[in-house]
């Protein structure tokens, strides 16, 4: 059996900015992506805490502090909102007694202010 388990969790992260007329995605910068182990073009889910939209997307490279809603996420957010940003994988139950999700803290100019690793099995 596989298991939809939390792969990667970016709390607080602040929208810099939006652009309605790009093909879609979100602009993410690329440390935040390397120490969360996100990849370009994988999908995420977005959950803003300032107006509950929740929506998928993927992910593509940005500059540092970067975090930019493109093309119809644009609609679903202000710059200024607060963000998290999440990924799933699927686990069998073998690889779960060694799987860790990560887990960003950010700061208000979108640097890591803490970084956890989440064992998922009891």
């Amino acid at each position: 059996m596989f298991l939809k388990v939390l792969k990667s969790k970016i709390h607080f992260a602040k929208v810099t900015d939006k652009n309605l007329y790009y093909e879609g995605s979100l602009t993410l910068d690329r440390e935040l992506m390397r120490k969360a182990e996100l990849k370009p073009f994988e999908a995420v889910w977005i959950y803003n805490l300032n107006n509950g939209n929740r929506f998928e997307t993927y992910l593509i490279e940005g500059e540092k502090g970067e975090v930019i809603l493109n093309g119809a996420a644009a609609r679903l957010g202000e710059v200024g909102d607060k963000i998290i940003i999440v990924s799933y994988a699927w686990v069998s139950e073998e690889e779960l007694q060694n799987f860790k999700a990560k887990i960003l803290f950010l700061d208000e100019d979108n640097r890591i202010k803490e970084l956890h690793e989440k064992a998922l099995s009891g």
